[in-house]
């Protein structure tokens, strides 16, 4: 009897961090980027530190051991499921901007 087991999650293959960002290749292709502030740990990071980077469980997410800092793929793919943020910095799926291509400001929600 033979187990198949389907692996539906791509890996990280490689990681870098600008001033501002976080970004992330895919060993399907595609490339993540995410902003720093998501993630105040690297935001504060020293370049060095943010240099520093080791896969966790083979490409399942990123550790930073000098600031203990753990990201899982999942949660840059979906960071609606994963992440508390403030309203405004993740649109919810299918949400429309609205008003005439005016831009309204949400009010940040400290917590």
């Amino acid at each position: 009897m033979s187990t198949l087991v389907e692996h539906s999650e791509a890996l990280a293959v490689d990681v870098s961090c600008s001033d501002d960002a976080l970004t992330v290749v895919l060993d399907d292709g595609r490339t993540v980027s995410a902003p720093l502030v998501w993630f105040p740990r690297l935001l504060n990071a020293t370049p060095k530190q943010r240099k520093d980077w080791e896969f966790i469980g083979g490409g399942i997410g990123i550790h930073w051991e000098a600031i203990d800092e753990d990201i899982s793929i999942a949660s840059l793919l979906q960071p609606e499921k994963f992440m508390r943020l403030a309203q405004s910095a993740i649109p919810a799926a299918g949400q429309r901007k609205r008003g005439g291509g005016q831009r309204r400001q949400a009010k940040a929600t400290r917590g």
